[in-house]
């Protein structure tokens, strides 16, 4: 009985040790609103989500600003037609979060047709109780 008690108490604090926190939650939403958004070419959400000093990095080098990054995804010059976010990780530190995931998307850039998987590490940072996204690095997956 003892031992089924242990293992009860055991498996609760396992349980609750990978259940995210209300801030990773928060941190998980704004990154959804960024999927959707870049899917959607939604210029005012990249506009409102995105912080002013963003430095959003390509898995090729190159390396936008807001300005840049909102209006390559806007004028559909970078066009997502589907991003699936995998293996997803997220770390906050105050008014920092750390999120790290793979990128499976189809894309149409410049109406050519094509895929990629990225390995992107994001830093949000909370401005005036809302997460945004501070800074974006991708690598290419073989």
């Amino acid at each position: 009985m003892k031992l089924l008690y242990v293992l009860c108490i055991v498996s609760l604090f396992s349980f609750s040790a990978r259940a995210q926190t209300k801030e990773q939650k928060a941190v998980a939403d704004a990154v959804e609103k960024l999927r959707k958004a870049m899917i959607d070419a939604d210029k005012t959400t990249l506009e409102n989500i995105a912080a002013d000093s963003l430095s959003y990095g390509h898995s090729g080098g190159k390396v936008e600003n807001k300005t840049e990054f909102v209006e390559n995804i806007a004028s559909g010059k970078s066009d997502f037609v589907t991003i699936d976010l995998s293996e997803q990780t997220i770390s906050v530190t105050g008014n920092n979060a750390i999120v790290r995931h793979i990128l499976n998307a189809a894309t149409n850039d410049g109406g050519k047709p094509g895929t990629v998987k990225l390995k992107v590490l994001l830093v949000w940072v909370k401005e005036k109780g809302q997460w945004k996204l501070l800074a974006r690095q991708a690598i290419k997956l073989t």
